[in-house]
């Protein structure tokens, strides 16, 4: 018996996160299909100029729009952000430099460095032959 291999396909919404695209801004014909792996490859290796367009000028998903700021997901909601922005909103924010993004870097950079020092710790301990691990 020879085993069929289907076609692997995911919704628009799961495609345009691959893509790192806010789905809203994405031509109709994307959004209601669905996208099949080998589309998505070659959406990745060739972008259209929509494809382009929306990586570099928007609106970005909060994901894109906190790795641009650099803060969290959840500072951008603390500062209000809510909505997907342009990468000129984003700009103006970095350059407006309000209170809560100041506070949110702050803390993003508390925890990289913090995720850092456990990092370490854990190197220096697997280093140690014969110690007990905790």
């Amino acid at each position: 018996m020879k085993s069929h291999q289907t076609t692997q396909t995911m919704k628009p919404a799961t495609a345009a996160k691959k893509l790192g695209v806010y789905l809203e801004a994405t031509p109709a014909e994307f959004q209601e299909g669905v996208v099949s792996r080998a589309e998505l490859n070659a959406l990745q290796a060739d972008p259209p100029q929509w494809l382009l367009e929306l990586r570099r000028d928007g609106p970005h998903p909060r994901p894109v729009v906190a790795a641009k700021l650099g803060v969290s997901i959840s500072g951008l909601a603390r500062g209000g952000v809510t909505e997907a922005l342009t990468t000129e909103q984003i700009d103006a924010l970095k350059q407006d430099s309000p209170e809560w993004l100041q506070r949110e870097r702050a803390t993003q950079a508390e925890v990289r460095k913090e995720a850092v020092r456990i990092k370490e710790k854990k190197a220096e301990q697997a280093d140690q032959p014969g110690r007990p691990r905790s």
